[in-house]
């Protein structure tokens, strides 16, 4: 089972491995868009109080991603 960036937590640093999703306008597209690409590092800033959103790093710029997105980006984990 691939980890994602939804089972990361604060200060994990990860590089992404896979961006699932679909459809005519799927967020898989937005999310290219906006620099969340396959290769890339992203580091877990902190989670919201009650756990979305979440907030990354990527590309020296911060990002906040709901959980249901952050399900949708299969990760390998570099740093706990």
């Amino acid at each position: 089972m691939a980890q994602t960036l939804y089972d990361l937590t604060t200060g994990a640093v990860a590089r992404i491995v896979r961006i699932r999703g679909g459809g005519a306008k799927s967020i898989r597209q937005r999310l290219l868009d906006m620099g969340v690409t396959r290769g890339t590092e992203i580091r877990v800033e902190r989670h919201a109080p009650l756990g979305d959103p979440v907030e990354v790093i990527i590309k020296g710029y911060h990002l906040a991603l709901r959980m249901s997105e952050a399900k949708d980006i299969e990760v390998e984990v570099l740093e706990a």
